[in-house]
């Protein structure tokens, strides 16, 4: 790898800047092709390198994680591969609207209550009428106000019914929405447990792998290599792994960054 920084440039299997006083976050991002204050020349990481390519106190990662990292890595399948990609296509593919039948609810709600007012009003208007000419009196007013009011009903009525219409329009659409996110709980839940079943498959193929490493380890580790800390499983799983953009080292576990370079067989950053 090439590194250069602050009008510095280093090269070769292993780079020591710890006394450089840069940022890991700056060296990571670098490596992973983002523009940082340092660049970096190197292989490009594979995706091993999210998990196995940070290596540093503070960091999580399980022993699942690490091995599916690593087993990937050297090019490593699962059975359960092509039912994974089916499944992410899917939910790729499906479309979950947001729906809400609130609006046409409460038009269907002011339209109702509007039909019976104006209802309310053509049967008193009628009956004005009927009364007005019970006394042979003058009607023309009367029935005018009874047209304009059976005009307004018919309006309301029929707008009723459109409104009737855009909320069963609105349900069918939610009951369509609910589907849709039923559907996607359910790829959802497929899905991880396609993604846990394969990493357990590539966890068991891995296993001797990475019990060797860890009894190879030049620090304490425990008897059981699967009750490892973070470091410990992230250093033996990069061990096990086949990493060629160059790792980040941020942890004091062997007498230097070479024979920590010799030990994962991987290019070091040391930091």
């Amino acid at each position: 790898m090439r590194v250069a920084y602050a009008g510095t440039v280093r090269e070769g299997r292993v780079v020591d800047a710890r006394e450089s006083g840069l940022s890991r976050a700056d060296a990571v991002g670098a490596i992973r092709g983002e523009p940082t204050a340092i660049a970096v020349e190197a292989p490009d990481p594979g995706p091993a390198h999210e998990w196995l390519g940070d290596i540093h106190p503070e960091m999580c990662v399980s022993v699942r994680q690490g091995l599916t990292a690593a087993a990937r890595s050297r090019g490593r399948t699962a059975t359960q591969d092509d039912r994974i990609a089916e499944t992410e296509s899917a939910l790729a593919e499906l479309t979950v609207p947001e729906v809400s039948t609130r609006t046409a609810r409460v038009d269907v709600a002011e339209r109702t209550n509007e039909v019976d007012h104006l209802d309310e009003r053509v049967a008193e208007l009628r009956g004005r009428v009927r009364a007005l000419r019970a006394r042979n009196v003058e009607t023309d007013e009367a029935e005018a106000e009874l047209a304009a009011a059976m005009r307004d009903l018919t309006e309301a009525e029929t707008e009723l019914i459109a409104a009737r219409e855009r909320h069963d329009a609105a349900t069918e659409a939610a009951r369509a929405a609910r589907d849709a996110r039923e559907r996607r709980m359910e790829l959802e839940d497929r899905l991880a447990n396609l993604r846990r079943a394969a990493r357990d498959d590539l966890t068991d193929e891995t296993a001797d792998e990475y019990r060797d490493a860890v009894e190879a380890a030049p620090w304490p580790t425990p008897t059981d290599p699967f009750e490892a800390g973070a470091v410990t499983v992230a250093l033996a799983a990069a061990r096990v792994a086949d990493l060629q953009a160059p790792v980040v080292l941020s942890v004091d576990r062997f007498a230097d960054p070479t024979t920590a370079a010799d030990w994962i067989d991987a290019e070091v950053f040391r930091l």
